[in-house]
């Protein structure tokens, strides 16, 4: 460990160049969206080129990759000259480049892509999510890069695609084996500055509620589904309170949640909603959102089981349930060196304890944790709750303390021996 090298990378972060970096960032329009032919419209592919083409300017060696069509990862590493793989450490910062929409640009006191800066806010859609976040990583590693050129460590970059929808991109950076040499990793989320070690688990389960179709004079013609998909809603409301009630509220996490988000009755393509029809078929998603100490399997099987019940042995009724995406939760051991290294020279930066927090939602994260045991550090610039709002924003100065925290930390941990 070098207390003063890890001092002179902060000190080295240019807030200047930070600025000017993550507005460049925030004012490239990475939304993904797609015409009702499946052509994209639009994607992450202008943000990627322009962080693709800034580490080449570095001197570095990008490469591009692509999980799905104009939809590229970039990953770069860097390395110190006495860099040995056998002995010495790769530390990743990762981040996406997809933001979500922004909704009725007329809704925003200033155009969503303009990344403009009132007093030490920065606005803009994508600010806080999370372009202040890879910008404040870029830049610390600018810091290393002139004060440590000898490190004896590895610094790896994945900055990828889809983070807001399946999360192809850190799954397609996982399986083409650029996780493989990854020693610990820290997520640049927005979890203003505090350490987070938990991250909430999510299942995306879609409900299909198979009855009769019948005249809206006639029920008993045919048979309802939506009743039985009021019955399992119900149930799994009975559901969560068991559990919340079990597990009591998670000390960063807080409680888990089954909550119902999309309800249609015919389902979308499956015909059109008509007062007086009857339709043989109801449609439900689940956001499930679960904590330490809930195992996915079981609480799908319990699903299956409620969802028999509210069929009450009909022969005309069944449910179908599909978990079409599963992300389980995450814990990163308080003694793991990441968090050493975090918190040592979180005081000096910061000026103040280390603080600590929880994600309450997943992140590309939770692939690297769940799939290679990869411990992670959810850390980043941005107040959690302005995600996916109108009028986003992040501080200006929280993203320099997140720049140079990141610094500081990267040489702090790989200046340790595997």
């Amino acid at each position: 460990m070098n207390p003063h090298l890890s001092q002179q990378a902060a000190d080295a972060v240019d807030k200047t160049r930070l600025i000017k970096l993550c507005q460049d960032l925030v004012q490239i329009r990475s939304v993904y969206e797609v015409s009702g032919d499946g052509t994209v419209l639009s994607s992450e592919q202008a943000c990627a080129d322009f962080v693709f083409n800034y580490f080449k300017d570095l001197g570095l060696n990008p490469i591009m990759q692509y999980p799905a069509e104009a939809r590229p990862n970039v990953i770069v590493d860097w390395q110190g000259k006495n860099f040995d793989s056998s002995i010495h450490k790769t530390l990743m910062f990762e981040g996406h480049t997809d933001v979500v929409t922004e909704g009725n640009p007329e809704d925003w006191d200033y155009p969503p892509f303009s990344a403009t800066i009132v007093g030490d806010k920065l606005f803009g859609r994508g600010s806080a999510d999370m372009k202040a976040g890879v910008a404040s990583a870029i830049v610390a590693l600018e810091a290393i890069m002139q004060v440590a050129p000898n490190l004896t460590g590895r610094i790896r970059f994945g900055i990828v695609c889809d983070e807001e929808g399946l999360m192809t991109g850190i799954k397609d950076f996982i399986n083409k084996g650029w996780a493989d040499e990854v020693d610990a990793a820290i997520i640049c989320e927005p979890e203003e500055n505090e350490l987070c070690l938990f991250q909430k688990g999510a299942m995306r389960v879609a409900c299909t509620v198979k009855g009769k179709m019948s005249h809206g004079a006639m029920p008993y013609a045919g048979k309802n589904p939506i009743p039985a998909l009021a019955r399992l809603i119900t149930a799994i409301e009975g559901f969560q309170q068991e559990e919340q009630y079990r597990l009591g509220e998670h000390q960063y996490l807080g409680y888990p949640w089954f909550t119902p988000t999309i309800v249609q009755a015919p389902p979308l393509g499956k015909g059109e909603p008509q007062l007086n029809v009857m339709p043989a078929e109801a449609y439900m998603t689940l956001d499930i959102r679960t904590v330490p100490g809930q195992d996915h399997d079981a609480i799908f099987s319990r699903l299956e089981d409620l969802a028999k019940e509210a069929c009450q042995g009909d022969e005309l009724l069944s449910i179908d349930l599909d978990c079409f995406e599963s992300r389980p939760w995450t814990q990163t051991a308080d003694d793991d060196p990441i968090v050493h290294s975090i918190e040592s020279v979180y005081p000096d930066i910061m000026n103040e304890a280390p603080k600590y927090g929880g994600v309450p939602g997943a992140t590309d994260g939770t692939f690297l944790s769940a799939w290679k045991n990869i411990p992670i550090v959810t850390i980043g610039p941005g107040d959690r709750l302005i995600p996916h709002q109108k009028n986003e924003w992040v501080g200006i100065e929280e993203m320099h303390q997140s720049a140079r925290l990141y610094a500081a930390a990267a040489i702090d941990y790989l200046s340790q021996l595997k």
